[in-house]
């Protein structure tokens, strides 16, 4: 049996047919690639950000008041998205501005048309005419991994491209929105956020949108929230082509309430909470159907129904004047009461 020789080198000559151990990369080394990421990653992406302020007139108090001559401003950030002008932001950055001014990463200041808003998600599509628009390029939130490199771009206090980078801290996190229906498919970062990056770009190292930058947690630090590109993807197009997102609603203001154990026994419910109807809507499908306060809802169609969001959901534009039937629990009896939604109007009944 052969023996096996161990090669020694005293000479610091690497013996024939041996590799060399990988040098181990420096710290230094480390931080310039990370520097180099995020430099490259901004280069490609900042022509495309873009500062948004929007103008409306202050409301009379009185009759008699005079009407002030100064508008009410505000202002967000946003990102081209398409090389026609079709500019991304988030809903409350433009929601109620009659007029819109768009000041591009070269300094041009141009004036824009809303396209559409739909605050339930907190998105919102504006539009600018000019020549030599950089789009930005869209990626996969999908394809995101908790730990990743991200760098947020916006324009903090009207600071023009303010850049701040971080991790991805968290996945399928999920948002209230202002009329009260979840975002699902947040992003959750602690690439530093301020007023103003609302609706600008959260982008990976090469330089791909993945979200939409629009909430941070105060006074916490390091819980900041974006907006997942695929449903702000889905969102614009809607946007685009009809102005409004459209859902159902069936007319009734609701509260989660947990059904007594017994109850859930006795009528083999498959939820243990359900949807306590306050109010109901005059004139509404809820009306029509004969729902009543008091009624909870435990069921729409085939599914069951253990909360208010889990209800709005279900109310897609699918559901517009689709017949469906209703389960709620009445004194103590299960009732299927048929219902025809109707496309919703702008309030954040179900």
């Amino acid at each position: 049996m052969p023996r096996m020789l161990r090669l020694v080198s005293q000479d610091g000559f690497t013996p024939e047919g041996m590799q060399p151990p990988p040098h181990e990369p420096t710290d230094a080394a480390l931080l310039d690639a990370y520097s180099h990421a995020v430099i490259s990653a901004v280069e490609q992406v900042s022509p495309s950000v873009v500062n948004i302020e929007g103008f409306r007139q202050p409301p009379r108090s009185h009759a008699h008041e005079r009407r002030s001559a100064q508008e009410m401003h505000s202002t967000g950030s946003g990102f081209i998205f398409t090389p026609d002008g079709f500019i991304l932001t988030n809903s409350h950055v433009v929601h109620q501005a009659s007029r819109f001014d768009v000041t591009l990463a070269d300094g041009r200041r141009v004036p824009a048309d809303l396209v559409g808003d739909d605050p339930d998600t907190d998105l919102a599509v504006v539009r600018i005419s000019a020549s030599q628009l950089v789009p930005a390029q869209l990626g996969d939130a999908q394809t995101v991994r908790v730990g990743q490199l991200v760098i947020a771009i916006g324009n903090p206090y009207g600071f023009q491209c303010t850049v701040t980078a971080g991790v991805v801290s968290a996945l399928g996190r999920s948002l209230r929105s202002s009329g009260g229906r979840l975002i699902d498919d947040i992003i959750q970062t602690d690439a530093a956020l301020n007023p103003g990056n609302s609706g600008g770009p959260l982008v990976t190292a090469q330089g791909k949108v993945i979200g939409i930058n629009t909430a941070v947690i105060l006074p916490a630090q390091g819980l900041c929230f974006a907006i997942a590109i695929n449903t702000a993807i889905f969102v614009a197009g809607r946007l685009i082509k009809d102005g409004r997102i459209r859902r159902s609603y069936i007319g009734v203001g609701g509260q989660n309430v947990t059904l007594p154990r017994r109850l859930v026994r006795l009528l083999h419910l498959p939820v243990t909470s359900g949807v306590l109807v306050v109010a109901v809507e005059p004139h509404s499908p809820a009306q029509r159907s004969g729902v009543l306060e008091g009624d909870v809802i435990v069921g729409y169609g085939s599914e069951p129904i253990g909360s208010i969001d889990t209800l709005h959901r279900l109310l897609t534009d699918e559901q517009v004047h689709a017949r469906a039937s209703l389960t709620v629990l009445r004194h103590g009896e299960k009732r299927d009461l048929a219902i025809e939604p109707e496309e919703s109007p702008e309030r954040a009944s179900a």
